[in-house]
C-alpha cells in the first residue's frame, strides 16, 4: 500500500494523472528487469485484467517523458524500460541472451563521458551501453 501512495504522488508530481494502468506499469517496470513492452503488457494485465496495447505505449511514453521510467534501446533488441531514473547509470547487454544488467558510472561526472568535440551542443546525457557475453551463457570453465 505505502509503495502505492508514493506512487500516486509522484504521479501527482509529474502532472499525470493516477489511472490502475499506469499505477500497475509502474509496478510491473520496478519489479521486472528492463522489460520489453510485451512484457509490461502482460504484467500489467496480470494486476489489472484487461488493457490495451495501446493504453501500455501510451502510458510508458507518459511516465518517460515525465522522468518517472527510462528506456533503453540496445540494437538489435526491443526497447527495454526500467525504473532507475535521476543517475547516470550505464547497461551491460549480453550478445547471447539479451540479458541486460546495470552498471553504475565508471569515473567523471555526469554525463559521464564528456565528447572531445561536442560541436556546440550541451551535452546533458550519455547512453552507454557495454557489449559482451553474460556468465550464464559464457562456455563452462573446466
Amino acid at each position: 500500500m505505502v509503495q502505492v501512495v508514493g506512487d500516486v504522488e509522484r504521479l501527482h508530481g509529474a502532472g499525470l494523472r493516477v489511472t490502475a494502468a499506469r499505477i500497475a506499469i509502474l509496478h510491473t517496470v520496478r519489479d521486472g528487469d528492463h522489460l520489453d513492452v510485451d512484457a509490461i503488457y502482460r504484467g500489467v494485465r496480470e494486476r489489472v485484467g484487461h488493457v490495451s496495447l495501446q493504453a501500455i505505449y501510451d502510458g510508458l511514453h507518459a511516465l518517460r517523458r515525465a522522468g518517472l521510467l527510462h528506456k533503453i534501446e540496445p540494437m538489435g533488441s526491443p526497447a527495454r524500460y526500467e525504473a532507475r531514473v535521476g543517475d547516470n547509470h550505464h547497461h551491460l547487454v549480453c550478445r547471447t541472451c539479451g540479458r541486460v544488467t546495470d552498471v553504475d558510472c565508471a569515473t567523471g561526472e555526469a554525463p559521464c563521458l564528456d565528447p572531445v568535440d561536442a560541436a556546440g551542443f550541451h551535452v546533458d546525457e550519455a547512453d552507454v551501453i557495454y557489449w559482451g557475453t553474460c556468465p550464464g551463457c559464457l562456455p563452462s570453465q573446466n
